[in-house]
């Protein structure tokens, strides 16, 4: 069997023409358990390919360690699909965007202060290419040449938006057909002069990537690439939200009357995305342009035909209408829902500080200078400064120089304020009485920008902390990745009733849940008889990030647009379950509720 080739305007697939209609599905951000859920559901569409991005951050998360276990188990992923009869195309580029942290680039190669990204410079290269060593003849295995569903596989994204480097892209080709690649490779960009003049590969398809304005995209294309095929590998038919914005939707027919023009134009097409999922732990991305920093929310519904749990929207039956037009469909068999439920509240009746709790989580580095997450080998979560400031000093402003990304400030424990890359708060001014004080700067990791110029962006304090001119030196530095919560030692809170019930909830509104936002863990438990998805509704909370059972939900933050963060059955487990809240600042409530829906604004 033969992987896709191209003959004239055609894309064929063991001698026979086919039309590519495919959809994108991340491995990455969706449970293994509900794999092949979201497959069938892409089959029953009408699509006969499903599409996905391989997130290197996820494979190699240290140096030399890689992990293809459990959501990373990307061949698994693609033997579920090719059981199904599913064609897939994988898109295995050092760098993959996505919304996905540092573009799926890991944080660890910034721990090099040259390093140069997406270019020929060879220490990059080394690196890609001791993962290369390691991903591809997993990928080499699958493909259709060897008896798998792999069709073709993509060298770099939109490569001519970041850079024109024709050397790198070179390599990266020949370090897929050496390593034993030999489907059809491609490249995608967007539809402009510049892009596809960076991004094109002599003798490699080109793809374009657009959410509209089909006829200009192909006739862009085409001045470039003549009598090969069309083919948008991006149909961008929905949109992923920041925080701090409202929820993006788009018209179901609306996306679905541009999918029908794609059709008429006889031309391929890789809706982006078919189902989102969810940006789970910390791996959502960032925006970095004109209006500033821009994470990404937890949720990555994208408003598509599938939605983050899994339900059917409007759009899948919009798409499948309007491919019947086009391709003899047979008649829609779908799977058998999956269980949503309302556990109710929990009442969270534990909480130790993160002051009182850093000799459990971290083990303090002392050094001169702040030193980055990535110089402490920390890839995501948290760091937390302090310094001794001699004293008597007049109210002098404090400048963080500079954040990555949000600081909160303390003086001997007392709460100062914010300063952060996002919504740019007024200066803080601090007096040092004479007998000093002691200063304290705990700093979130937001996401790594993920798309453009910025993409080199080191985490915690990059340069140094001045009150008023005078750098301050003499660092303890604790990392907190928050990746084992184990050794968190929690005191009860409320009163005697069983935690998880609603008498617990009720005593725990007598409790204070640091109005003087000082962080802090919450714990609390609930009992399950019989396991189903839901949603954590953090409503009175006001900006951190949710644990179940010791997976990490993500971040939530009362900006929105989300106020639910999507919990999937298997998290839990039937009898007693456990929340950890690590909150930043402080809860109105005491609780959280475990509705059966979700609300993303």
């Amino acid at each position: 069997m033969k992987g896709l080739e191209t003959r004239g305007k055609e894309f064929i697939v063991d001698g026979a023409p086919v039309r590519i209609i495919s959809g994108a599905i991340h491995y990455f951000r969706v449970v293994p358990e509900y794999w092949e859920d979201r497959l069938r559901k892409l089959k029953a569409c009408g699509f006969n390919t499903v599409e996905t991005y391989v997130a290197w951050n996820i494979h190699e998360p240290r140096k030399g360690e890689f992990v293809f276990e459990g959501m990373a188990d990307l061949a698994s992923f693609i033997e579920t699909a090719g059981k199904l009869g599913l064609y897939v195309i994988v898109r295995p580029s050092p760098y993959i965007c996505a919304e996905w942290e540092f573009g799926g680039l890991p944080a660890w190669l910034l721990k090099d202060p040259g390093m140069r990204l997406r270019c020929d410079y060879k220490p990059f290269l080394d690196h890609v290419d001791s993962y290369y060593d390691v991903l591809l003849p997993k990928l080499a295995s699958l493909q259709r040449s060897n008896g798998g569903p792999i069709i073709a596989m993509q060298i770099e994204n939109e490569y001519g938006s970041y850079g024109n480097d024709q050397r790198y892209l070179n390599h990266l080709k020949e370090a897929m057909t050496s390593r034993g690649i030999d489907v059809l490779l491609f490249t995608s960009d967007g539809p402009g002069d510049f892009m596809l003049q960076g991004g094109m590969v002599p003798g490699v398809l080109e793809t374009v990537n657009f959410g509209s304005r089909v006829t200009e995209a192909f006739a862009k294309l085409g001045e470039y690439q003549q009598e090969l095929p069309d083919m948008c590998m991006e149909f961008w038919n929905g949109w992923f939200d920041h925080w701090g914005e409202s929820h993006h939707t788009r018209d179901a027919a609306e996306a679905a009357g541009v999918f029908g023009q794609m059709l008429e134009a006889g031309a391929s097409v890789n809706f982006y995305m078919f189902h989102g999922g969810t940006n789970f732990g910390f791996y959502n991305g960032a925006n970095c342009g004109e209006d500033g920093y821009a994470p990404t929310t937890t949720s990555y519904d994208y408003d598509s035909a599938i939605s983050e749990c899994g339900d059917l929207t409007d759009k899948f039956y919009a798409y499948r209408e309007t491919l019947a037009k086009y391709v003899d469909l047979p008649e829609l068999v779908l799977p058998e829902p999956i269980a949503k439920k309302n556990y109710g509240q929990v009442a969270l009746t534990e909480r130790v500080t993160l002051f009182d709790a850093l000799s459990s989580l971290s083990v303090p580095v002392e050094s001169s200078v702040p030193l980055t997450m990535e110089q402490l080998d920390q890839d995501y979560g948290f760091i937390l400064y302090t310094t001794e400031v001699t004293g008597p000093r007049g109210a002098s402003e404090l400048v963080l120089q500079e954040v990555r990304d949000r600081a909160l400030i303390f003086v001997n424990g007392e709460y100062q304020g914010i300063i952060d890359r996002v919504q740019h708060k007024q200066p803080i001014k601090l007096a040092i009485p004479p007998e000093g004080a002691k200063l304290q700067i705990l700093v979130e990791n937001m996401g790594r920008i993920n798309y453009g110029p910025f993409m080199k962006d080191p985490k915690g304090i990059t340069e140094g902390v001045r009150l008023g001119n005078q750098f301050l030196y003499g660092w303890t530095i604790h990392a907190l990745p928050l990746s084992d919560l184990e050794p968190l030692n929690f005191a009860e809170e409320a009163g005697n009733a069983s935690p998880g019930t609603p008498e617990a909830a009720a005593d725990a509104g007598g409790m204070k849940v640091s109005g003087k936002d000082t962080p802090a863990f919450y714990r609390g438990t609930f009992h399950v008889g019989e396991t189903a998805d839901t949603f954590l509704n953090f409503a009175g909370w006001t900006k951190g990030v949710a644990f179940v059972n010791g997976h990490n939900l993500g971040r939530y933050w009362e900006i929105g647009p989300q106020t639910t963060l999507y919990i999937p059955a298997p998290f839990l487990k039937q009898g007693s379950n456990e929340i950890v809240l690590f909150e930043l600042h402080h809860g109105q409530n005491t609780f959280i509720t475990l509705q059966d829906h979700a609300d993303l604004g």
